[in-house]
């Protein structure tokens, strides 16, 4: 992962972002270790407070759980809370533009969805 210094997006957020998709792309199981915050922190060249700022965060969500004085660890709900997290923020969140963008451009709701449909259909033929 390469990290966006120049955005708006906090690098804190970055990171725990990165971690989420490590756990649903199966790259961090179920109660595997994740790397600590100076790991982190040398890997991307940060502070190591802005990477354990990510992964406090995650423990928050419940994502991840502390072993004391081991680490951070997936926990068993992580996928489902990633999921849930991500269709009811993020989703919606896109959805939304998309829907106004779509009627700024005086487009139809059945032009919309066959968009959609069309779209879906071709990137689950390129997985394939």
């Amino acid at each position: 992962m390469i990290l966006n210094t120049d955005g708006t997006k906090p690098i804190y957020l970055q990171i725990a972002e990165w971690i989420e998709n490590e756990i649903l792309n199966g790259d961090l199981p179920e109660d595997e270790k994740v790397y600590s915050q100076y790991k982190l922190a040398d890997m991307y060249n940060i502070n190591p407070a802005t990477a354990a700022k990510g992964l406090t965060k995650l423990a928050e969500e419940g994502i991840l759980y502390d072993k004391r004085g081991i680490g951070k660890f997936v926990s068993s709900e992580a996928i489902k809370i990633i999921k849930d997290k991500r269709k009811n923020h993020t989703l919606k969140s896109m959805v939304e533009d998309l829907i106004q963008e779509a009627e700024r451009l005086d487009m139809a709701e059945t032009e919309l969805i066959s968009l959609i449909k069309e779209t879906r259909s071709r990137n689950k033929g390129g997985e394939e």
